[in-house]
C-alpha cells in the first residue's frame, strides 16, 4: 500500500511538470507549404493595389513638367498639412481597380507593372505636354515583418527595394538562441492567394531557396526550438507546480506519519 501510494504521487508530480507540446506554442502548424511557387532569382517588384508610391517628375525646364508633380506639405504643430515648405512629398494610393490618379493624365493603371514598366509608360504619356521628361518612381510601403525568436521582432521599411532573407534577419537582430534554425517559414501573397516556404538556415543551400529573396508585406515567422517549448509550460505555471508539489508533499508526510 506504501509503495503504491508514493508511485502514484510520483506520478501526479510528473503530470504536473510536464512540458508544453509543439502544439501549444508554435505558429502556422497546418498549413501546407508552396515552396515550388515561388521564383529563386531576385526579382523585380510589381506594383499593385494598396501600394503606396512617390513619383517625381523632372526635365531640362522645370516649369514644362511642375504641373505633373503634386505639391509638398509640411505638418505644421496642430498636426495640419501646410500648402508650403519642402518637407514631404505627397503620395499615390494605387485603389482596388489598380490606377492612380496622376495631375493632368487622370486615371492611370499601375497595378501589375513593374517600376520600368511604369516608368516608361508615365515618360511616354507626359511627354505629350513636355519635351524629355524623367520619372522617378520609389515604393514607400515596401515593408516587411519578422516575429518569433529573433532579438528585434517586428515590421521594417525596405528603402532600396531588395532584401534577401540574411539581410532581414540581420535587421531584426538575428535568431535567439532558441530560435529554430531548421524551419524558417516565409509568407507570400501571390496573386492574391497566401503561399508558404520553409527555408532550412542550417544548409548552405538556403541561398537557393525560392524564398531567399523577399518581397514586399513578406512575413518571416521564426519558430521555437524545443529548449523554448520545453521552458514555456514551466515557466508559465511555476507558482502553481511549486504549491501542488508542497501541498502533495504535505499529503504524503500526513500520510506515513500515519501508516
Amino acid at each position: 500500500m506504501k509503495n503504491k501510494f508514493i508511485s502514484t504521487l510520483i506520478f501526479c508530480l510528473i503530470l504536473l511538470s510536464s512540458c508544453a507540446s509543439r502544439k501549444d506554442v508554435v505558429y502556422f502548424q497546418d498549413e501546407p507549404l508552396q515552396e515550388d511557387s515561388f521564383d529563386n532569382k531576385p526579382q523585380q517588384i510589381i506594383y499593385k493595389p494598396d501600394d503606396i508610391l512617390t513619383i517625381n517628375v523632372s526635365a531640362f525646364d522645370p516649369q514644362t513638367v511642375s504641373a505633373f508633380n503634386l505639391p509638398v506639405v509640411a505638418n505644421d504643430l496642430s498636426g495640419g498639412l501646410q500648402a508650403q515648405g519642402n518637407f514631404q512629398q505627397q503620395t499615390y494610393l494605387i485603389d482596388y481597380n489598380g490606377d492612380i490618379e496622376f495631375p493632368v493624365l487622370g486615371k492611370v493603371r499601375i497595378s501589375g507593372l513593374t517600376r520600368p514598366e511604369a516608368t516608361d509608360m508615365l515618360v511616354k504619356r507626359i511627354a505629350e505636354y513636355a519635351k524629355d521628361p524623367i520619372v522617378n518612381i520609389r515604393l514607400v510601403n515596401f515593408t516587411i515583418t519578422i516575429i518569433g525568436e529573433v532579438n528585434n521582432p517586428g515590421t521594417f521599411t525596405i528603402i532600396d527595394e531588395r532584401i534577401t532573407l540574411l539581410e532581414a534577419l540581420g535587421m531584426a537582430g538575428d535568431l535567439t538562441i532558441f530560435g529554430d534554425r531548421k524551419t524558417i517559414k516565409l509568407i507570400r501573397e501571390v496573386d492574391g492567394v497566401k503561399k508558404f516556404a520553409e527555408i532550412d538556415l542550417t544548409s548552405i543551400n538556403s541561398i537557393n531557396s525560392p524564398a531567399y529573396y523577399l518581397q514586399q508585406n513578406d512575413v518571416i515567422y521564426i519558430e521555437p526550438n524545443n529548449a523554448r517549448i520545453r521552458s514555456s509550460t514551466y515557466n508559465q505555471n511555476n507558482a502553481v507546480l511549486i504549491s501542488a508539489i508542497g501541498t502533495l508533499t504535505t499529503i504524503a508526510t500526513v500520510f506515513l506519519v500515519n501508516r
